[in-house]
């Protein structure tokens, strides 16, 4: 069952990015249920419209939403929506910003230039966020000041390192968001 009737609070969350940054990877690190996901094989059609020259061994990818949840106590629970990356399913994140309290924007950072218009969208939506930099083997390790100044992050936006293949990880950049969250409201 994803939604606990017993429930009396919950807290919905958007986990966001680029196409291929790890955002289904993430929730499911944190999620406590079995994520819905809709993945689906990467086909001939996104040919053209889907940059695969960074991940060439991805071979599915998002085509709706993901969904995790997370009981943080007994009457609270975080609803974990993640967004698709690709441009063409932005669309979606009108009904998915919805009633979201805040974002998780995911980051490669060898490739900026693409959350730019990821950070956009969440500026647009009015939704406060953290910036999680995510860790790929194999790939450059950057400073968290290299980022911030390379997004032209404020200093009041949380970035931090997030490993998503990594619970403990993936939960220390969720607990920043909560944090950021309530900070921000006051």
């Amino acid at each position: 069952m994803y939604l606990d009737p017993d429930v009396s609070r919950s807290v919905k969350v958007l986990v966001v990015g680029h196409f291929a940054v790890g955002k289904t990877t993430y929730i499911g690190s944190v999620s406590e249920i079995e994520p819905l996901q809709t993945e689906e094989e990467i086909t001939e059609a996104s040919e053209g419209l889907d940059d695969l020259s960074e991940t060439p061994d991805k071979t599915t990818t998002t085509v709706a939403m993901d969904f995790g949840r997370l009981t943080l106590s007994e009457d609270l629970v975080l609803y974990i929506f993640g967004t698709p990356g690709q441009e063409r399913f932005k669309q979606m994140w009108e009904g998915l910003s919805r009633g979201a309290l805040g974002a998780l924007v995911l980051v490669d950072p060898e490739r900026l230039e693409e959350t730019f218009p990821i950070l956009d969208l969440v500026e647009a939506f009015g939704l406060p966020y953290v910036i999680g930099v995510n860790t790929f083997d194999g790939k450059n390790h950057f400073p968290l000041s290299e980022v911030c100044e390379a997004l032209n992050i404020s200093e009041e936006t949380p970035v931090i390192d997030c490993d998503v293949r990594d619970q403990d990880s993936s939960m220390q950049a969720l607990i920043t968001l909560v944090k950021h969250l309530l900070s921000s409201l006051g």
